[in-house]
């Protein structure tokens, strides 16, 4: 099936919203305060206290500080007009858009697992619904959670149910070359859910086999429920398509818990990853200086 590539319409162009009144030469030149050797995606709020509260100074501000990327959870929630600021914003800075949230993700009972029809077409529906959310900021990747466990089921019939599932959004998603990508999430934070762990995420995405279907490797997830990190990632590289950022314990930036994140960033630029790393996870500090500090550890566990 054809896969068209949202992110083509991505690039610099001048623009008045960060260099105003300046050539565009001078815009083609500039210099970001800092240069990654990968795509790290901050949020909305990681830098409110040095950029303010308005949300395409944070883009800008983002920008300024060498990050070529940018994920949000709640985009879907957004307004249009929202949207649309955020798309010409994000095209003039060169930033590409992460993941989103593609759908109610079920926390507390089983919906794709179930193999229930009127929960599948309610997700089908909400899948439908992001297409158009895509096409609008040139997004190409969005976050899609099985949900909760069906106890009454096998863990092989539900499995069924949710590649099934699956399979539809697939035909859904891919004449528009986007990508779902699939988070398994740990025990710890989200007890119950069907997806938990890289090798699951694996064998569905192989029996889906689409190319747009995909898994969301979360580093912090995976450090709670199974470790083994960077084995973990060698075995699932073929399926992977992003990745998602936080230390353990506590769900902050790299170099304040346990996780040896300079060699885990080594290890995907080695492997020649070019896709996106989301940043999802809090700053350890609060104000200013915190989020100073997220910045510099960046730049300690990008620096090989």
């Amino acid at each position: 099936m054809l896969r068209r590539d949202f992110l083509n319409n991505l690039g610099l162009g001048s623009s008045a919203l960060f260099i105003p009144n300046l050539g565009s030469n001078l815009i083609d030149n500039f210099q970001p305060r800092n240069k990654f050797n990968l795509k790290y995606a901050p949020h909305f709020g990681m830098f409110k206290n040095l950029a303010g509260s308005d949300l395409i100074d944070q883009l800008n501000y983002i920008a300024d500080e060498g990050f070529t990327a940018f994920e949000d959870n709640n985009l879907k929630k957004r307004t249009i007009d929202v949207q649309n600021k955020m798309s010409k914003t994000m095209q003039k800075r060169g930033i590409e858009m992460g993941v989103f949230v593609a759908h109610t993700i079920h926390w507390k009972e089983p919906n794709l697992a179930s193999g229930d029809s009127k929960k599948r077409e309610e997700f089908l529906n909400e899948i439908k619904e992001s297409v158009e959310v895509a096409k609008r900021i040139n997004a190409k990747w969005m976050t899609v959670v099985p949900g909760y466990k069906d106890l009454r089921l096998d863990l092989s019939y539900q499995t069924v149910n949710v590649v099934d599932s699956l399979k539809y959004a697939s035909e859904i998603l891919e004449p528009h070359g986007l990508v779902m990508v699939l988070e398994p999430l740990n025990f710890l934070n989200h007890p119950g859910l069907f997806l938990t762990e890289s090798p699951q995420a694996f064998e569905i995405c192989k029996s889906v086999d689409s190319p747009s279907c995909k898994i969301l490797f979360d580093i912090y997830h995976q450090q709670i429920q199974e470790g083994n990190l960077i084995p973990n990632i060698s075995k699932c590289w073929s399926e992977i398509a992003y990745f998602q950022i936080g230390d353990n314990p506590g769900r902050k930036e790299p170099n304040t818990g346990e996780i040896n994140y300079k060699n885990i960033f080594k290890y995907i630029h080695d492997k020649g990853f070019e896709g996106i790393l989301g940043m999802e996870h809090g700053n350890s500090e609060k104000g200013k200086d915190g989020e100073i500090a997220v910045i510099e550890a960046y730049k300690q566990v990008d620096n090989f």
